[in-house]
């Protein structure tokens, strides 16, 4: 099951370019590269065994996926941030919650409807990931807006910090389908006549995730001088609170790290191995922690580099669009040409792969970095032509 990154909440197509927060743009761009490795290595390189399995994976393998963890969770906490930010240009609440409804819905039809369709080849199953739990949040959000920003603080700490204590369905029916869809592992129900769901992002932790984004959005209008400490010890809390619960194994994970016979290494890749289907209180620390580090330190990047994650990360859904696309089209015409035909590795069962594949992360990272550079140019494109327009559907894509 190939992991989904989604985009963040982007403002209004009239917002000038230099009104942005360049490190929500830099960060959130980092990440969307970072993500593409992720897709690429499901649809290119798919292997036996998992990545996350510490008794079997090799470290690079592990690396590869593990790296990728850290893009849910930042896009959808910016996606909060960016909400923040939008709406400190709307004259009316009542026009921010509008925009966060029909954004929100929005989303939940691509996903159903052309996410599921590039990533299958058709519709076999009805997969909901991030852009699914995203969609929803925004919904949900729409309505918490009204709330005190203190109420949302509270309520975000809660729902990250506690959603641990509650229990794991199983199994999910239809009596219990609403509970699950807020809150559970990874389930596959029948939708008849639809196709089956596989729920693979449950709304209420990543609600929790894009509320502490909206939280403290307010520091992003902060100078600098202020900003940076804020965010430097907020990172560095979350941090220390992951290695300290980690390392007792107390709470904060349903997948305690052990010892491994494998040797120390494979010990450190235990420890670091925490849940993400639903995202845990420590997979939230540790995501989060790094990711407000790096937000603390991108304002005044300047390099070519930061410049072009600066690209990516104003046009995120059109980079998300784009990538799943390419790497989908590009994975069909390969295997149509090296096993005469198009096998999608990342919906089929290994006892069905052809018997000439071969996995190979070398090939992954090659397709990586040509997808990276040839999706910059579109995305350059695209982002010029935002801020030279103003269509109201802009805000939309």
């Amino acid at each position: 099951m190939p992991q989904s990154a989604t985009l963040s909440s982007i403002p209004a197509p009239t917002q000038a370019v230099s009104s942005r927060v360049q490190a929500v743009d830099v960060v959130r761009g980092l990440v969307m590269v970072i993500m593409a490795l992720d897709h690429i290595r499901e649809f290119w390189s798919p292997t036996l065994a998992r990545p996350e399995d510490v008794t079997q994976a090799s470290v690079v393998l592990f690396f590869t996926r593990w790296i990728t963890h850290f893009c849910a969770p930042t896009f959808v906490f910016l996606s909060g941030v960016s909400v923040w930010l939008y709406q400190q240009k709307q004259p009316k609440r009542p026009a921010v919650s509008w925009f966060l409804l029909t954004r929100g819905l929005w989303l939940v039809l691509l996903e159903l409807v052309v996410v599921n369709f590039i990533l299958q080849w058709g519709y076999n199953l009805l997969l909901l990931q991030v852009i699914w739990a995203l969609g929803w949040s925004m919904v949900l959000l729409a309505a918490l807006v009204w709330l005190p920003r203190g109420v949302l603080a509270v309520l975000a700490v809660v729902i990250v910090a506690g959603h641990n204590l509650l229990p794991i369905i199983q199994p999910v029916t239809a009596a219990n389908l609403g509970w699950a869809l807020l809150h559970n592992t990874p389930f596959l129900v029948p939708a008849a006549p639809l196709p089956p769901l596989l729920v693979a992002y449950s709304v209420g932790p990543w609600l929790g995730v894009m509320l502490a984004g909206y939280v403290i959005g307010p520091w992003f209008q902060l100078p600098l001088a202020q900003r940076v400490p804020l965010l430097r010890r907020a990172g560095l809390v979350l941090l220390v609170l992951f290695a300290a619960l980690r390392a007792t194994n107390w709470y904060g994970d349903l997948a305690p790290w052990s010892v491994q016979a494998r040797g120390p290494l494979y010990s450190v890749l235990s420890f670091l191995n925490i849940t993400k289907y639903p995202p845990s209180l420590l997979f939230l620390c540790l995501t989060l922690g790094v990711a407000l580090l790096l937000l603390s330190v991108s304002e005044t990047a300047t390099s070519r580099a930061s410049k072009w994650l600066r690209t990516f990360g104003q046009v995120p859904f059109f980079y998300y669009l784009m990538h799943l696309l390419l790497i989908s089209v590009s994975a069909w015409v390969w295997t149509r040409i090296e096993f005469g035909r198009p096998v999608n590795f990342s919906f089929l069962l290994a006892k069905d792969w052809p018997a000439a594949y071969q996995p190979s992360l070398l090939r992954a990272y090659a397709v990586w970095a040509g997808v990276v550079l040839l999706l910059y140019f579109p995305c350059r494109w695209y982002q010029r032509f935002r801020q030279q327009h103003s269509y109201w559907w802009l805000s939309y894509l």
